[in-house]
């Protein structure tokens, strides 16, 4: 796992990078992004962000449903390596209606 995040409804608006004080965001070696899980919210299909390394654009995840996300709730993402020193963004599209976003990066 690369790292794990949970950010409320108020704070996750359009725009907002879920990742921004995360530790994991950067590092010093080379990752391999193999999957994303992403839960929360009211309803499932109701937000979504668009991940980016750097300025390259990985994908739209919706979150696929309430609570935590489980190993069911794995995108896997294959061929996407992470240079030592990229960022690893998650921009806000549509912003979680109540309830916390959840997010996990494998």
């Amino acid at each position: 796992m690369i790292g794990q995040v949970t950010v409320a409804a108020a704070t996750a608006v359009a725009g907002y990078d879920l990742f921004r004080d995360q530790t994991w965001r950067v590092s010093a070696k080379t990752r391999k992004l193999r999957g994303c899980a992403v839960a929360g919210s009211t309803a499932a299909g109701d937000c979504y962000f668009e991940l980016y390394v750097d300025q390259y654009h990985i994908g739209r995840f919706h979150n696929l449903a309430l609570g935590w996300p489980t190993r069911d709730h794995i995108i896997p993402l294959r061929g996407n390596l992470v240079p030592p020193g990229a960022t690893i963004s998650a921009i806000m599209g549509v912003a979680p209606t109540t309830n916390p976003i959840n997010v996990v990066l494998y």
